[in-house]
């Protein structure tokens, strides 16, 4: 990775902390149990439709035992709204078990861990590591970050897997927690999909995308 990259890079970086400075997860939580469960719940969809969906759930389902136990057929209409509910309702029922069969109950606070329940990959576990138990071990490469990370040229792959090591040899450690969360707020309010709003863009400087 060349020297000139990764000086860019870090501007980059610097700019998205100063413009973004609140950046955190938006998914509503309050113990690993739901940032794991919320974060199943968003794939595919917004955080703010998955935070009125969980607002309920997590008054009926306090713990790993509850989720485990919960009937699947009721529990899909539960969060119908979130999209694919039924992977995502045995993903979570399935992770609940083992987590109450292999963990004694309590979310597993490693990467090797988390990525043996069911419907977690590294994204999902990286999301729950960082929010829920304040440790990095990698940064969380979701849509936002993927197209973010293909415009301005710091990731030529497409697989998670391969821009997150990328991103990782990118910028330093104590700032991998942050990665994800500045560029998903700078995704959602400037870099969109369909029309980045270039002229708002404190990126525009360093972006080699900017006249696309």
């Amino acid at each position: 990775m060349s020297k000139d990259l990764k000086t860019r890079a870090l501007k980059i970086l610097q700019l998205l902390k100063k413009e973004y400075p609140e950046a955190r997860v938006a998914l509503e939580f309050s113990n690993p149990l739901e940032i794991l469960v919320s974060t199943i719940l968003s794939a595919q969809c917004t955080d703010k439709r998955v935070n009125i969906v969980t607002q309920f759930l997590f008054k009926k389902y306090k713990t790993a035992q509850d989720y485990a136990g919960a009937n699947l057929e009721t529990f899909e209409n539960e969060i119908r709204p979130t999209g694919f509910y039924r992977n995502k309702a045995k993903n979570i029922i399935n992770s609940a078990k083992k987590i109450v069969n292999d963990f004694n109950g309590k979310v597993p606070d490693t990467m090797e861990g988390l990525i043996t329940l069911p419907g977690v990959a590294r994204k999902t576990a990286n999301i729950v590591l960082t929010s829920g138990f304040g440790k990095v071990e990698g940064i969380a490469v979701d849509t936002h970050v993927l197209r973010l990370s293909k415009r301005l040229c710091l990731s030529r792959f497409s697989d998670p897997v391969k821009v997150e090591q990328d991103l990782m040899e990118l910028f330093p450690e104590k700032d991998w927690g942050i990665v994800n969360f500045i560029l998903v707020d700078h995704g959602r309010k400037v870099c969109n999909a369909k029309k980045p709003l270039h002229d708002k863009c404190v990126l525009y400087d360093l972006c080699p995308s900017r006249n696309i």
